[in-house]
């Protein structure tokens, strides 16, 4: 998670092996990822929060932690009295997920891109696609 130059050699060999795009998640780590793309002339994807101004025109999105929305709803639930502890997973659904727009990525998502985004994104919503939870299945899973 505080490795730059192994994320970005990690990155370089994936696109020695013919990727296009790189998604970072590993904290600093990533940012070496990020980096490795930009230098390459590839796109990265950013995590956790808006990463789109490290390398203008470099990192086609980033996924956002919507932790705000998170906060929110526990000192919601607290204030109505009905808050109790446990695990919450918020996902596209919930509002938990959103992805960053803004000046640095705008040019990259024409409007077929981000008509597909939004159509993926409803049918993920809606449940008519699937997305694999690391959270409840397989060795991951959290018992």
């Amino acid at each position: 998670w505080a490795d730059s130059a192994r994320g970005a050699e990690i990155a370089r060999s994936q696109i020695d092996r013919g990727a296009d795009i790189v998604m970072q998640a590993a904290g600093a780590t990533g940012l070496g990822v990020l980096q490795a793309a930009a230098e390459a002339g590839k796109l990265g994807i950013g995590t956790d929060s808006n990463q789109n101004g490290l390398h203008p025109g470099q990192v086609f999105t980033s996924v956002l932690k919507r932790l705000d929305i998170a906060v929110y709803d526990l000192a919601m639930a607290a204030r109505r009295g009905d808050w109790s502890p446990g695990l919450t997973s918020l996902g596209l659904k919930e509002g938990g997920i959103a992805f960053a727009v803004d000046a640095n990525n705008q040019p990259l998502i024409t409007e077929e891109i981000a008509r597909a985004g939004a159509d993926a994104m409803a049918e993920i919503v809606a449940g008519t696609v699937r997305v694999h939870d690391l959270y409840t299945e397989g060795p991951c899973a959290l018992q």
